[in-house]
């Protein structure tokens, strides 16, 4: 393939802009009340450079789509392994499968906004995690996969910075809907230490138990030399086999519940203080998950081989993973640079990819390994400026290096070699499993205070990718102060995302022997669907304003939101050309336009010194295809989170938490069919609600306890199927369950 990496000297000098969380920014840049909401999440016995802070400080100040959760949130409602269960309780986020079709239901990602899991981008430590990736890409834009927020135990983590909105744009591909940033914790000074341990115990002894035990060791080996090592194990059972036995719409097929996963995880970071103005930074983590099978399916069947395979691991994917990062600051600014190494393998029993075993582990076909490998150098400078005005000007670049090797979804058998077969895209090799890509960006970002109550930032970001050309990506946020109390925030800025290695690549190929098809054409011998090499990235155009209200006691928020999308990358429904035997051929193609309007908002009020209420809510206003009218992602009409927190003691803190989800509305069109779902499956989820109670006791420095009931009223959601016969009941809501934790430190 012929390199595209071509750049003027005008675009070197107007380089495009994203700005990293681990951004080093003058104090003078933001405000007091962002000084006081990011030291609070800063670890405090951290080893950092002097006078710098590590923080989101830029997005804190002037994207109004933000959120932070500390630590101290985590510890009050401690998930049972996946940090999704928190990260779900925040403005804007949902959790969804990765298609409207339902298939893989139960596997439920963070969703911002409605754009889709696979348009929100997980940074761990500022370095996107792309593991998923790994799991082959299916027809309807379904993933066997858990996604990327639970390869970080929940007692490792510092905070979690959650970026909606036209800031995320600044991250690159894959951010349309927004970032969500896992901040692990840093070394301490002093030596110190923790175990963990948790267990929950559902009331309903078909939905799978839970424990984990974590560790963590930290501290100073010399003055310049710190370490921190943690590790972890976990185990979630699966639901039952039969635990939709009395709720799924088809008596022969089998619809699964959750499954379970066995999780091993071990991270261990070195930081060298070369001097009061440099640090270096060495990083390697091994993360295994293998799942315990619940016997799901695509298309929830499989036969007396499935069935025989619930309980054991059908899947293991591992993945390791190096850093090394250099923090400097200097008379003139700051800096930091890294090179990270990301390694994934995604080992599973091998699905059926052609006619009645699709996506199906199938009998006889042996295990396979696809290998994903990520390279990523990136490095930034960051300028604190007299130019007119007081400004930060960020500077930086990146530079990616994908590998992908999965020769169980690039097998010879998912095509026909005989008279009539597939023909060969020239320039690629049939017998070829493995595809590269290299891809790099160049950015910019100017932070400028314009009179005391005035930030603005515009930004430029500019991404070239081999295979795909240049994209450029514009921002402009801004920060005014109407008043003492009352801030005027807003940016818009444009965002996208390249096809996936498994959409672009023509020798994954998919096969239905008809039923899968466009109703429409002559079904003779069924269709393929092949990737294509010619796709477009999607783009979209996103846009927020809000306002924030600070009264001291309480301070609220409401902010607007419109993503105008288009390219979306969809499996076409039309052949683009017919075999001699027949069958039909079909690729991925860009689709229409689509928008994601809605309106998200927050309410905190300090009720009394030891008293805080939180409240949350989201409400969209349209998530729909323009030419369909059908929902990018099944989600509630409108979502509210509300939390009330009590220090009873120095000792006893409580917590009363609620979530109110509206309407899930089912889809009505089967694009992949191109036909009407029949009215009797367009099956809504009528609005429900559920509740948690926790309390937590610190007996003294060294231990301390929590104990809680996740869904007290037991509010329960059976899955019945996948959208075409289920409507929107594609999932599990978990019942009434008990859990608790002990944690012992020195």
């Amino acid at each position: 393939m012929q390199s595209r990496f071509k750049l003027s000297h005008l675009s070197l000098a107007i380089v495009a802009a994203s700005l990293s969380p681990c951004t080093l920014f003058a104090a003078d840049v933001v405000d007091a009340e962002v000084d006081a909401l990011s030291a609070a999440a800063e670890p405090t016995n951290a080893i950092k450079l002097k006078d710098a802070v590590v923080t989101a400080k830029q997005e804190l100040k002037q994207a109004p789509g933000v959120s932070i959760i500390t630590s101290e949130d985590i510890k009050k409602r401690p998930p049972a392994n996946d940090l999704s269960d928190v990260i779900r309780r925040e403005p804007g986020v949902n959790l969804t499968g990765n298609s409207t079709s339902g298939s893989r239901g139960n596997n439920r990602q963070i969703d911002l906004r409605g754009m889709g899991p696979e348009n929100t981008l997980i940074l761990i430590d500022g370095r996107p995690s792309s593991s998923r990736n790994a799991v082959r890409y299916g027809w309807t834009g379904d993933r066997d996969t858990r996604g990327e927020t639970n390869w970080v135990p929940a007692e490792e983590v510092e905070r979690i910075e959650i970026l909606r909105g036209p800031a995320a744009a600044r991250y690159g591909s894959g951010a349309m809907g927004g970032v969500v940033n896992i901040i692990t914790k840093r070394p301490t000074e002093e030596l110190r230490g923790s175990v963990t341990l948790y267990a929950i115990q559902p009331e309903d002894d078909a939905e799978g138990t839970g424990q984990r035990a974590n560790f963590n060791l930290s501290g100073a080996l010399n003055d310049s030399l710190a370490f921190r090592l943690y590790g972890g194990a976990n185990k979630t059972n699966a639901d039952d086999a039969d635990i939709n036995g009395e709720h799924q719409v088809g008596a022969d097929t089998l619809v699964a519940g959750r499954e379970g996963v066995r999780n091993k995880d071990i991270s261990g970071l070195l930081s060298w203080q070369l001097n009061p103005d440099h640090s270096l930074d060495l990083e390697a983590t091994y993360s295994r998950q293998g799942n315990i099978y619940a016997g799901d399916t695509m298309l929830n069947g499989g036969g007396a081989f499935v069935n025989q395979l619930y309980g054991k691991e059908t899947n293991i994917i591992q993945r390791s993973s190096y850093a090394l990062t250099h923090n400097g600051s200097y008379d003139w600014g700051s800096s930091t640079a890294s090179l990270a190494y990301d390694y994934t393998r995604n080992e599973r029993l091998n699905e059926g990819l052609a006619g009645g075993g699709e996506g199906a582990p199938a009998e006889g076909a042996g295990v396979f390994m696809s290998r994903l490998r990520n390279t990523r150098a990136n490095a930034e400078v960051n300028l604190p400026l007299e130019v007119g005005a007081p400004q930060v000007l960020t500077l930086g670049g990146e530079y990616l290096y994908e590998s992908l090797n999965d020769p169980g979804s690039m097998r010879a058998q998912t095509w026909d070699p005989g008279v009539g077969g597939v023909p060969a895209v020239p320039g690629f090799d049939r017998s070829q499993t493995k595809t590269t890509a290299h891809s790099f960006a160049l950015f910019a970002e100017d932070n400028i205070e314009v009179g005391d109550r005035t930030i603005v930032t515009p930004g430029l970001r500019y991404d070239d990718h081999e295979e795909f050309g240049g994209n450029w990506s514009p921002s402009l946020n801004a920060s005014h102060e109407l008043t003492d109390e009352l801030t005027l925030k807003g940016g818009i800025a444009r965002a996208y995302k390249t096809p996936n290695l498994y959409q672009s690549n023509p020798n994954y190929l998919l096969y239905s022997m008809g039923f899968g098809c466009n109703a429409a054409e002559a079904n003779t011998g069924g269709c393929y669907l092949i990737g294509n090499p010619d796709l477009e990235p999607e783009t979209s155009i996103n846009k927020e304003i809000g306002l924030a209200l600070d009264k001291g006691t309480w301070r609220t928020s409401a902010t607007y939101f419109r993503n105008d999308y288009k390219n979306k990358i969809v499996s076409s429904n039309t052949a683009e050309f017919r075999l001699a035997n027949g069958r039909r051929v079909q690729n991925w193609e860009n689709s229409g336009k689509a928008v994601v309007e809605g309106v998200e908002g927050n309410l905190f009020v300090t009720l009394s010194p030891a008293l805080e209420w939180n409240t949350n809510f989201t409400y969209m206003i349209e998530s729909n295809d323009k030419n369909s009218g059908e929902p990018l992602s099944i989600i509630p009409e409108y979502t509210v989170n509300t939390s009330l927190d009590w220090a009873a003691t120095e000792k006893l803190s409580l917590q009363v938490s609620g979530t109110y989800y509206g309407t899930q509305e089912a889809p009505s069109y089967n694009a992949r069919r191109n036909v009407a779902i029949d009215s009797q499956a367009q099956k809504d989820i009528d609005p429900y609600g559920l509740m948690g109670v926790s309390a937590g006791y610190a007996f003294n420095e060294q231990y301390s306890v929590r104990m809680g009931i996740n869904n007290l009223f037991d509010k329960r959601i059976y899955r019945e199927g996948n959208a075409t016969e289920a409507g929107a009941n594609t999932y599990n809501e978990a019942g009434r369950a008990y859990f608790a934790s002990v944690t012992a430190s020195f």
